[in-house]
This record gives C-alpha cells, structure tokens and sequence, in this order.
C-alpha cells in the first residue's frame, strides 16, 4: 500500500508513535497534478491572519476581479489598483506582498512549475522567502500540502509541536531547535511525521 514505508519506518521509532498511527486517519497526501507557485502562494497570502471563512470569501472577490481567468496572471495583478483589491477586502500589507510575488513572478525570482521540480527543499524555501510577505512557514505548507514532498518538518508550527507534545506526554511545548534534533529519527518521511502530529490534536472520536 501506498506510503507503507513511511509508515513502517516511523512506527518503529517509538510506541507511542505507532499508536498515534494506528488510531489517526491515515496520511493521505500526494503531489497536485498541476500547481503553480504564483497561484498558490497568492492564496496563502490572502488566507494569512483570518478565518478559513473569512479569507474564502475575499479571497473569492479577489478572483472574480478576473472572470476569464482560469489562473491568476502576474501582470493582471500587477496592472490592478491597489483600491480595487481594497474593495475586494485585502489589506495593505497583502496588496504589497500579492504585488512583490506578481513581480518576482515575471523577472523569474518565483519558478516554474517545471522549475520547481527540479529544484530541492532547501532551494524552494531560499528562492521563495525572498518574497515580500511570503515565510519559511508559508513555503512549508506549499511544499507539504501541494507539492507532496515527503521530508518536510516545519518546526515552527503550532500544532506540530502541540501534537508532538502531547504524543510523548510532554507538558510544554519543545522549541523549534528540540524538534529539529528529535526529528532526524524519521528522516526522509519527517512530512508524514508532521501530519500525524496535526492528526493527535483531532477530537477524541476522530482518531
């Protein structure tokens, strides 16, 4: 079965890891067929700082602003004004950052999607940050979620160290540089790792 190794591998590195696996639904994550890094990290941008419901719907203005448009286009965005994504319910500092990735878009500082497959993690996350707005974090997720990469371990996030805190019965939180060292025991599926982690904060009835 799919990702059996993964799972096999991390099981194997402690019993309550196994048992968190056991009990969670099972990681599920593949690769997109078809991403680019300008549309998804766009929508992170808006999503930052607010609700899923709230982002959604902005974020759903942002794109009617471009009806005939399947994907968003970097000049499009760039030629908008800044008071029309107002409208639209982004703020400033996102109107800044959508412009900044439109602009690192064109002059090539943001890859292709044929670039980004050949490029490794570590690659991904330099070229990236250097977006206004756009972190290590946001980079991650991309990495994790769309791109399917399976060695991701995103020691800043919350719920990561909670989730990790709360497997190995741990009253606080580890600090990013604990959970960078913990984590080389599940090296190359630190991804996986980190799903479960997210996993063992889900209601009692859902694991």
């Amino acid at each position: 079965m799919k990702h059996n190794h993964a799972h096999q591998h991390l099981s194997a590195s402690d019993p309550r890891m196994a048992t968190l696996i056991t009990r969670s639904r099972r990681y599920d994550i593949a690769p997109l067929v078809s991403i680019r890094p300008f549309d998804a990290l766009a929508e992170s941008i808006a999503y930052q700082q607010l609700s899923g419901r709230a982002a959604a719907a902005i974020w759903s203005r942002v794109r009617a602003l471009y009806p005939k448009g399947k994907r968003l286009d970097p000049q499009k965005i760039l030629a908008t004004p800044d008071d029309t994504f107002r409208a639209a319910g982004l703020s400033r500092a996102k109107i800044a950052a959508l412009k900044d990735l439109a602009a690192k878009t064109i002059d090539g500082t943001v890859p292709s999607a044929r670039a980004l497959s050949r490029m490794s993690d570590d690659e991904i996350v330099a070229r990236l940050i250097t977006v206004r707005g756009v972190g290590r974090w946001t980079v991650e997720m991309l990495l994790l979620f769309d791109l399917g990469r399976p060695d991701v371990w995103p020691v800043h996030d919350y719920g990561v160290r909670k989730g990790f805190a709360k497997t190995f019965g741990r009253r606080k939180l580890p600090t990013p540089k604990e959970l960078m060292k913990f984590g080389e025991r599940w090296r190359p599926y630190r991804s996986v790792a980190a799903w479960y982690f997210w996993r063992a904060l889900d209601s009692v009835e859902k694991l």
